[in-house]
């Protein structure tokens, strides 16, 4: 075994017995797990963040079915490199296509897959960090399955620690021992990736081989400080830096926030990506408080699409400074999280007579639309009628913040509902 091989590389599992989490998809009786033993695996999308074993199992599929198989990186690769392996891909029975953060090839590249993969020359597996919903042509996105994996648990992390030390060809000859596990789990983030990255530099740093190395969360974050890189929009720092961000603007600090995006520029991150996180954070973090910020968020995004870096740069920090100095409520955001797990808590509760659609007879002999009173014939467009169902009268989702837009919601709130919603 090459000592020069990253432990990550080295112990990348080849079946998915090997293979650590995403038990709801690999596990046993599982939709994947038995497509892959029947060998009649679809085109695919692996949606997930950094290091949680998308490439992993494009690998274990190829191997288990033993089949020709191609990788490309969306970040080096274009449209003449996937004509060439599809002309490849014609001269056998049933190839792989695996492509590595597809969510960064445009339109033209992925409509370059699609015809191959509708006649079935290639079984495309695409990998992104991105929601496909978005970043994934539709024409593409309907001839694939997207199966979802999950950031790796503490469980799942530790395995992977003890699985190293004691299966790797080159750990399992060492002493060490586990001292402490808190920071290699901190730092990695959920990332299998990156905490084998991390074990190994620390392994690294004590090279003498009689000796007992001892990991210590001291240990480890004193490497991690020395060796890390700054940023890596792989994944080592790239969810780190888009916190920093994002928890920038949340506190209303254009200077950090500004700094954060400049560390993303200059360590080169996907343009549309950052404008992406400021277009929920638009929704999620400033909301009806200031309407706006989600206006000037979209035409960001399309902005920054259309031009690209380096002017780009230019226009998120406008918008980056107008969110950071926006006055803030979350409160649209706890709205419709309190409203789904109501649902999830209470099922599908019946829709209330009066509220009901009633196109047929028969549903209009069976009461639906009954009693229905239109808003528009009220004073001031309203009329005060019970919308909820019957199990959830009076619940209340929607609490306005305390800023000037939204205590004029609920001053427009109040005057309506009186004191049926305590607004």
């Amino acid at each position: 075994m090459n000592n020069f091989v990253p432990l990550a590389e080295r112990l990348r599992p080849n079946s998915l017995d090997n293979l650590i989490g995403q038990e709801h998809l690999t596990g046993k009786q599982s939709i994947l797990r038995t497509a892959i033993e029947q060998g009649k695996i679809p085109s695919m999308i692996l949606w997930g963040p950094p290091g949680v074993g998308k490439t992993t199992i494009a690998n274990i599929i190829a191997h288990t079915l033993s089949v020709p198989y191609f990788q490309l990186s969306a970040i080096s690769s274009g449209v003449k490199d996937i004509r060439d392996i599809i002309e490849q891909a014609k001269q056998t029975t049933q190839s792989i296509l695996f492509i590595d953060e597809i969510h960064r090839f445009n339109k033209s590249q992925q409509d370059a897959l699609l015809g191959a993969v509708e006649k079935g020359i290639i079984t495309l597996i695409g990998a992104t960090t991105e929601n496909p919903s978005f970043e994934v042509n539709s024409a593409l996105l309907s001839r694939a399955q997207v199966y979802v994996l999950k950031a790796l648990t503490e469980e799942n992390l530790l395995q992977l620690l003890q699985y190293a030390l004691q299966k790797d060809i080159i750990l399992c000859k060492r002493k060490i021992e586990l001292k402490e596990t808190a920071a290699l789990l901190n730092i990695s983030g959920g990332d299998a990736r990156k905490l084998f990255n991390i074990l190994e530099l620390v392994c690294n740093t004590y090279t003498h081989e009689f000796e007992t190395l001892i990991i210590s969360n001291d240990l480890v974050l004193k490497v991690a400080q020395q060796k890390i890189a700054l940023y890596d929009k792989q994944g080592e720092q790239h969810y780190d830096i888009i916190s920093a961000f994002i928890k920038s603007m949340r506190g209303s600090d254009p200077n950090a926030a500004i700094y954060w995006l400049a560390r993303m520029i200059e360590g080169g991150e996907d343009i549309k990506f950052i404008a992406r996180r400021m277009l929920i954070f638009a929704s999620e973090d400033i909301g009806n408080a200031n309407p706006n910020a989600l206006l000037l968020a979209n035409t960001t995004f399309d902005a920054v699409s259309k031009i690209g870096y380096p002017e780009g740069r230019i226009i998120l920090s406008q918008c980056a400074v107008y969110l950071a100095t926006s006055v803030k409520s979350n409160a649209a955001y706890i709205a419709i999280d309190t409203a789904l797990q109501t649902v999830r808590e209470h099922g599908d509760l019946p829709v209330p007579l009066h509220l009901r659609n009633a196109p047929t007879k028969l549903m209009k002999d069976l009461q639906y639309g009954k009693n229905y009173q239109y808003a528009h014939k009220g004073e001031g467009n309203f009329i005060e009628q019970e919308y909820l169902p019957e199990k959830l009268i009076e619940t209340i989702f929607y609490n306005p913040g305390n800023n000037a837009k939204e205590n004029e919601i609920r001053k427009f709130l109040k005057e309506r509902w009186k004191e049926k919603y305590k607004y």
